[in-house]
């Protein structure tokens, strides 16, 4: 699974990164972690708020921050067919 974390490396984007690392630890789950920091590649997702969060190229949303366990359950859900 790609997991591509959008943002410019503020805190928030870098905690994002770091419990979708604990998520992904967690649940037993092999994905590709990918900080994109790259203004034009982020817009070319729509993203108007960061971090945002894209799995197999698909935006899972934007402008928050989850914990771990709902983190967990969304890549869950993706590895699982969703």
């Amino acid at each position: 699974m790609h997991v591509q974390v959008l943002g410019t490396g503020c805190p928030k984007c870098t905690l994002l990164a770091e419990r979708v690392a604990a998520a992904a630890r967690d649940n037993a789950l092999d994905i590709q972690l990918e900080k994109v920091t790259d203004i034009q590649q982020i817009l070319s997702y729509g993203v108007l708020s960061t971090p945002a969060l894209v799995v197999d190229g698909k935006l899972r949303f934007s402008g928050k921050v989850p914990e771990v366990a709902e983190l967990g359950a969304l890549l869950g859900a993706v590895a699982g067919g969703e």
